[in-house]
């Protein structure tokens, strides 16, 4: 992936009844998925449903997607594209560049792009953007919008449908997480500072959490409708804060509504979301993952074997899954129950893999290989 991309992702856990082996050098794997089903806890079961090889998976023509289910984005290794439900490919190309992809758009672009051909998921021509007057930038895409970061990393810009910068904004030090929602934009930078651009690019708020010897925004991520934020900062000692936008306003302010240390921190991006309906946030903290519950404001500590690498990002029916990364170079698949049960763990062994899910549907891809599984209560 592109360095600007790079940028805004880096310096941007019942009973158990039978342990689920996803597999081991994948070959274990294959023999999960054409095995029985497994128990993941007494009330749930992931039903294996298909996996195909991306080496060898073709993409289908634009009209053979009957459009019945949503497409799912996906990246792992030198891989990247879109597959259905069943299995369809709409895109499945093996990188020539650097690549930034969402559910609306994806472009391929090389290291100095004099212009980028954004495509939407049945490979069909969205824009082209050009880079005007010696500018240079990389794409990014959120909330079905289209922005360009530039290369030194504290600049975003935002296209309009034709492919032209709409408008640009100049942050203060280089940016190291971005979220957008409700036509707002949140970013955070390396010096300590969260802002929040109304859809004209106008600053609405700023924010500098602080409490820290090292000031820096570790990770941010907005509420679905923007009307709250959930933040990491600094480091020695780190701290999680919970703001809430005052009123109804898009213009409003936000204020603090939760905050806590997290120890010394990492000096790492880390991954923070509102999950289970955005009844909770979840967040990377020393030992494990934070768990702080909106509705009854208790925050909750689970203690992991690894450091997260992917999550679902969706925590839907009161289940999260993750992808550790252990010692070793192990990885595990591993699934939460909420409030804070860790119910499995499952090892396997690849240095690429994604983690995809679509409400009851978990997509696990490891090496060359996506699987999909439906999680299935019982």
């Amino acid at each position: 992936m592109d360095s600007g991309r790079k940028t805004l992702k880096k310096l941007l856990h019942g009973q158990r009844k039978k342990p689920v082996f996803i597999g081991c050098g994948f070959a274990l794997m294959i023999f999960y998925i054409f095995g029985a089903a497994r128990p993941v806890s007494e009330e749930t079961v992931l039903m294996s449903r298909w996996v195909y090889s991306l080496a060898t998976a073709h993409s289908a023509a634009s009209d053979a997607y009957a459009g019945g289910s949503p497409l799912l984005a996906f990246e792992m290794g030198g891989r990247f594209g879109y597959v259905d439900r069943d299995g369809v490919f709409t895109v499945n190309r093996t990188k020539s560049g650097g690549v930034s992809l969402s559910e609306d758009y994806w472009a391929e672009y090389g290291a100095v792009p004099d212009k980028i051909d954004v495509k939407n998921p049945l490979n069909a021509p969205v824009m082209t953007i050009e880079m005007e007057d010696g500018s240079r930038g990389y794409p990014f895409f959120l909330d079905k919008r289209v922005f360009l970061i530039n290369s030194e990393q504290n600049s975003i810009s935002a296209l309009d449908e034709s492919g032209k910068i709409a408008w640009t904004y100049d942050f203060g030090s280089v940016v190291t997480c971005v979220d957008a929602a409700g036509g707002l934009l949140l970013a955070g930078s390396l010096d300590g500072v969260v802002e929040v651009l109304d859809a004209s690019g106008k600053r609405m708020f700023f924010f500098e959490p602080g409490g820290s010897r090292l000031a820096v925004i570790a990770g941010c991520a907005f509420s679905e409708d923007g009307s709250k934020i959930a933040v990491v900062s600094g480091v020695d000692e780190q701290r999680f804060l919970l703001m809430e936008r005052l009123g109804e306003n898009a213009a409003g302010e936000y204020r603090v509504t939760r905050h806590e240390f997290l120890g010394a921190g990492f000096r790492r991006p880390v991954r923070v979301a509102f999950v289970d309906g955005e009844s909770r946030v979840i967040f990377e903290r020393e030992g494990g993952l934070g768990i702080y519950e909106l509705s009854s404001y208790r925050s909750l500590t689970l203690a992991l074997d690894g450091e997260v690498v992917a999550l679902d990002g969706s925590g839907g029916g009161g289940l999260l899954f993750l992808l550790l990364a252990r010692e070793g170079g192990r990885r595990s698949l591993a699934a939460v129950e909420f409030p804070s049960t860790l119910v499995f763990a499952a090892p396997f062994d690849s240095d690429d893999v994604f983690l995809g899910r679509d409400g009851k549907y978990l997509y696990v891809g490891g090496g060359a290989k996506l699987a999909s599984f439906e999680i299935v209560k019982r």
